[in-house]
């Protein structure tokens, strides 16, 4: 745990000491927002006419609404974060589902590839026992024959 630290600031022209566990920039910031918003309110010509509580009541119930509406700005946010979180694990997912898929269909392609070079083999193997058995053999054996024939 850090150290307590003591800063000193001007809120609204007055100096004031400030002490915590942040840094001083952080308690800084706060200290400029505070005089930002009674900057905001000194323009309001019924600000400046009310009494010094009514305007301090007024500067902590529009603070407390910033605070109210960052929050439920903070939790909408987060909201949303997970909802990406979520899309973001189901394309993940979905991706590498395609890839298996696809590993998978290129492997099936292979083996048709394989197959249809088999069976392409098988055909033609098939049409030359066909053409055997109808034509007769049509290699070399038919001009030996005829060769022969006609030596005779």
């Amino acid at each position: 745990m850090s150290a307590k630290k003591s800063t000193t600031v001007v809120i609204g022209g007055r100096v004031y000491t400030l002490s915590g566990f942040e840094d001083e920039e952080y308690l800084q910031r706060v200290a400029t927002y505070i005089n930002n918003k009674i900057d905001e309110f000194t323009k309001v010509d019924s600000y400046r006419k009310a009494n010094a509580d009514q305007r301090a009541m007024v500067l902590e119930l529009n603070i407390a609404d910033d605070y109210f509406k960052m929050k439920e700005k903070a939790t909408d946010l987060e909201t949303q974060l997970s909802q990406k979180d979520k899309e973001l694990y189901d394309l993940k997912h979905q991706l590498i589902t395609n890839q298996v898929d696809k590993e998978d269909l290129s492997e099936r392609e292979e083996a048709l590839k394989k197959e249809n070079e088999e069976l392409k083999a098988i055909k033609e193997k098939l049409e030359s026992s066909l053409a055997d058995a109808l034509l007769g053999p049509a290699s070399d054996d038919q001009d030996e024959e005829k060769t022969s024939e006609k030596k005779k």
